[in-house]
């Protein structure tokens, strides 16, 4: 029986997710699992169940964001700025949202 170490269930392929740190064999990011967990509140067990991964996955991508936090971060910071600025930029072609 072979025994998966931490670093063989993170790998970061370019071109696949952009580079981004995933979970081997998913296009699963490390920063989709930690917005899943710590934003939106989803325990270790539903993530695993809601995608198909081992709940060793899960922690091995939340262990490897603790590890490289400021990065990963970042990234997400600059994801979101980069969205919000195209949403300035291009109008909706459906109108403002009426409530």
């Amino acid at each position: 029986m072979t025994t998966k170490t931490l670093d063989e269930h993170i790998e970061i392929t370019p071109g696949v997710t952009g580079g981004r740190p995933r979970i081997a064999g998913h296009r699963i990011t490390v920063q989709d699992v930690m917005v899943w967990h710590e934003r939106m509140g989803w325990s270790a067990d539903e993530i695993a169940t809601e995608y198909g991964l081992t709940l060793a996955d899960v922690y091995a991508a939340l262990a490897y964001y603790f590890d490289h936090r400021a990065e990963i971060d970042r990234a997400l910071e600059e994801g979101t700025a980069f969205a919000e600025s195209l949403r300035q930029r291009t109008p909706s072609k459906i109108g403002p949202k009426k409530c």
